[in-house]
């Protein structure tokens, strides 16, 4: 099924969204660190999902505007819940990979009567502590230099998290990483400081987690069922690029939990 594309405008820019319609309550859709709203084309795309779906480009990532300073998580995702007022959703499960697991959680504390469910591939329930670890690893900015060499250390980083799986997948992320090469660093400074585990565990919409055994956030599946007794735990495939190298297992997942 065809993705169509479009922008909405917030009070701090605009908004790039990729969109698929159908019927029901949508699904809005919410990307990792530094992916776009292309990483979730191929989930899009999948003719066995029903519902009209969404997928926002975070600020500072493919189409959306760029902010400027630090921006708060919180920030974030008082943004993009502006963007989905705009385009007229009142009601709408959230599905989020990574720091977009993030974003669902915090509109689940603050949106909690429009968020109809969370579908969270690799969340991260971790302790300060834990966030501290996972700061110099994913938060250093990468810079362009004129030979070119940052182009290399990108690809080279991505290959280590899992997007060698495909050589098309592996492309496209580079440039959307170096598309957002301040960004990744503006968002990820933002992920660490926000505790994503108090309002994770306070929740009240039913929830599925999901993993692939190779993503880093694997080791916190468990640990998600475990704060969340309720929720349903699926293993996927992809390493730490599961809407793209495991947008079937993704699917079929969402069928099985919202039915």
């Amino acid at each position: 099924m065809a993705v169509k594309k479009g922008y909405v405008d917030i009070s701090a820019g605009q908004i790039h969204y990729a969109l698929r319609g159908g019927s029901g309550t949508p699904i809005v859709c919410f990307h990792q660190t530094a992916s776009s709203s292309t990483s979730y084309h191929r989930i899009i795309e999948n003719s066995s999902l029903s519902q009209p779906i969404y997928a926002l480009d975070t600020p500072g990532f493919g189409g959306s505007f760029d902010p400027e300073e630090m921006p708060t998580f919180e920030q974030y995702a008082a943004w993009l819940y502006e963007a989905i007022e705009a385009l007229g959703l009142a009601d709408f499960h959230t599905l989020g990979h990574h720091t977009g697991a993030g974003v669902c959680v915090e509109l689940s504390a603050t949106h909690a009567d429009s968020v109809k469910s969370m579908m969270l591939v690799g969340p991260y329930p971790l302790t300060a502590e834990e966030r501290e670890e996972f700061r110099p690893h994913f938060s250093t900015p990468i810079s362009p230099t004129e030979d070119g060499e940052y182009l290399l250390t990108t690809w080279k980083y991505l290959r280590d998290l899992g997007a060698h799986g495909e050589l098309e997948v592996h492309h496209r992320e580079l440039q959307n990483h170096v598309r957002a090469h301040f960004s990744r660093f503006q968002t990820y400074s933002s992920v660490w400081d926000y505790d994503f585990t108090t309002p994770y565990k306070n929740a009240s919409c039913p929830i599925l987690v999901m993993a692939a055994e190779d993503d880093v956030l694997y080791p916190y599946l468990e640990r998600s069922k475990e704060l969340q007794p309720g929720a349903t735990l699926v293993k996927l495939t992809g390493a730490n690029f599961e809407p793209e190298l495991d947008a079937d297992g993704i699917v079929a997942a969402i069928n099985d939990f919202l039915a």
